[in-house]
């Protein structure tokens, strides 16, 4: 019987593939340190309370104070949760990941007057704080985001209330996490090889675009199995989520839960909305593409275990190690310039990335941080072609906010998501972009236009479907329909086969909703897709010979504006559908290229 192929144990990992935490905290001790001096000065906000506005002095005091206070914070939480998610079986880093989480409670909680405080104050009188203490030039944009909230802020007993609120909110998030990353197992099976290998989610992505359709098969169904198996505490989970979205949503005074998602961002309806239409006006270029792949492939009806399979031979399927990776990334950002190349070795070199999966690592990619060090990825890389690409997306999220964070004070340096899936949607178009350009053999072509078609699917459309999905339940939730894990199932796989038309939409596929953690983050996808169509425009006029000087600007802009005001600075206007609908353009002639290449 041959040895069944299990993911490592974290010490087994070689040292130079793991990040280095250390440029954080160089021990537990030292965070140790952090965190009793937070507990200890935490109250030293208190000292404004009630008369944060009673001079532009007290209000820059007080708002500096309060950034001091949150990064400690930050810090302190990034470290805790990243070393939990070396690996989730570590008891000592849960409870310092809780520790932390409590911790926040408590700042929030005695730093819930400052907004009251600061709105109860009349427009004209923060204007004339700001226009006499430059010490406040760094919080003009979070002082005129504030007061649009007005409407939206309680009175202070109320934001303490609510920031006690956020940990119990968080549980059914927690417990997803928890039961998704430790506590599921999908057994064992077969790769194309033979090979008797631990299907994890890690591994699953692959198998799914193993050549042999045996293996994407059988795979689809016992992963989904398990999923189906735990539906009930799934959907418990879920429907937890989204009903402490609509609890905030009616203590806000928002109209819906997706106005309150919304809004942070300054976007309005009309982008969610009219994302959703427009895609839904590009399924028949999808239908194009899946019935080209059905020939390649030489199956009669494709199921949606078929979707991802590759249409390269496998001879001609690369491994790519992580080396290797290293110089096509280098190769192909170069049109990003030197500052950009530069960091990029930096991400490599000193230990900004923790590479590959181990037991108990959190699953997925990543990239994240704390204003005042490097960035970190997490990664669970596959020695393939997906994987490098993952490569590019997190480290475009890397150079993002290294650019905002060592061009802007820390007040301005946070980045919105609807403008950081540009980021790394940007190096990966760039990179499908310089693949395709150098590669002659024509089945690696195919594999490379094949990759970048499915890109477009999975984040342009499969994300999209997504936010709809989301903006379905939340709405039922909103009209006291229960969201049983019957009626989660049954709303996806509808809603999938609108998306699918000409595909053989297999029931497991019902129980897809269950294995998203995106979910759990509301409104948050559809940032994917309007990021990627931002993106494949930024790319283009970049590969152009015009674009990369405001592109970099936009990075370095950070957080100081609006999402939409920003992605202009890089030539972009999100508050229409021309990017979506020029995005799909792309996607219809990439088709017709694959078409071509395939005959």
């Amino acid at each position: 019987m041959s040895e069944i192929k299990t993911a490592k144990q974290r010490k087994d990992i070689d040292p130079k593939y793991k990040w280095a935490l250390t440029d954080i905290y160089e021990s537990d001790d030292k965070w140790e340190e952090d965190f009793s001096y937070l507990k200890k000065h935490s109250e030293d906000i208190l000292a404004f309370k009630g008369k944060i506005t009673a001079s532009s002095k007290n209000l820059a005091d007080a708002l500096k104070l309060t950034d001091e206070l949150s990064l400690i914070m930050e810090k302190l939480y990034v470290y805790a949760h990243m070393k939990k998610d070396e690996d989730n079986s570590e008891s000592k880093y849960q409870a310092m990941d809780d520790r932390a989480m409590n911790l926040n409670v408590e700042l929030s909680s005695k730093m819930a007057f400052i907004d009251p405080e600061i709105l109860s104050c009349d427009k004209a009188t923060i204007e004339k704080y700001i226009s006499e203490n430059s010490d406040l030039s760094p919080y003009d944009f979070f002082l005129e985001q504030l007061m649009r909230q007005k409407d939206h802020i309680l009175d202070e007993k109320g934001e303490e209330i609510l920031a006690m609120s956020h940990e119990m909110a968080a549980t059914p998030k927690s417990v997803f996490s928890m039961l998704n990353n430790v506590d599921m197992s999908f057994g064992t099976i077969k790769n194309e090889d033979g090979e008797e290998v631990e299907l994890t989610h890690g591994r699953y992505g692959d198998l799914m675009r193993s050549n042999d359709r045996s293996v994407r098969q059988n795979t689809f169904f016992q992963y989904y199995k398990e999923f189906e198996d735990n539906k009930n505490t799934i959907g418990a989970t879920l429907a937890g989520s989204v009903k402490a979205g609509l609890f905030y949503t009616r203590v806000r005074n928002y109209n819906s839960a997706l106005e309150a998602g919304l809004f942070g961002d300054n976007v309005p309806l009309d982008v969610y909305n009219n994302l959703i239409s427009t895609i839904k006006d590009g399924i028949p270029a999808m239908e194009k593409y899946f019935n080209i792949k059905k020939e390649a492939l030489g199956i009669d009806v494709m199921h949606m275990y078929d979707i991802y399979a590759p249409m390269e031979k496998k001879e001609a399927k690369d491994k790519i190690p992580f080396d290797k990776a290293k110089d096509i990334l280098l190769n192909g950002l170069a049109p990003l310039g030197s500052e950009y190349a530069s960091l990029l070795e930096a991400a490599f070199n000193d230990s900004w990335m923790d590479v590959y999966e181990n037991k108990g690592k959190t699953t997925g990619a990543y990239c994240w941080g704390v204003y005042g060090t490097h960035p970190y990825v997490l990664l669970n890389y596959q020695d393939n072609l997906d994987s490098v690409f993952t490569i590019a997306h997190e480290l475009g999220h890397a150079m993002h906010s290294h650019f905002s964070d060592t061009s802007l004070p820390y007040s301005k340096a946070q980045y919105t998501i609807f403008v950081a899936e540009v980021a790394s949607t940007v190096n990966e178009v760039l990179l499908n972009y310089h693949l395709l350009k150098t590669t002659e053999d024509k089945d690696k072509k195919i594999a490379i236009l094949h990759h970048f078609i499915e890109q477009f699917r999975t984040t342009l459309f499969r994300q999209t479907m997504f936010a709809e999905y989301e903006k379905l339940i939340h709405g039922d939730c909103e009209k006291g329909i229960p969201l049983t894990a019957d009626h989660l199932t049954k709303t996806y796989y509808d809603l999938n086969k609108q998306y699918h038309p000409s595909i053989e939409c297999d029931e497991q596929i019902g129980y897809e909703w269950s294995r998203i953690p995106h979910f759990y983050n509301a409104f948050y996808v559809y940032k994917y897709a309007t990021g990627f169509s931002a993106a494949v425009a930024i790319a283009r006029g970049i590969l152009n010979g015009k674009g990369t000087d405001g592109y970099i600007k936009m990075l370095k802009s950070g957080g100081s504006d609006y999402p939409i005001e920003l992605l202009k600075i890089a030539g972009v206007d999100m508050s229409t559908t021309k990017p979506i609908k020029e995005c799909l353009n792309v996607f219809s002639e990439l088709v017709s290229q694959l078409e071509e290449l395939v005959k």
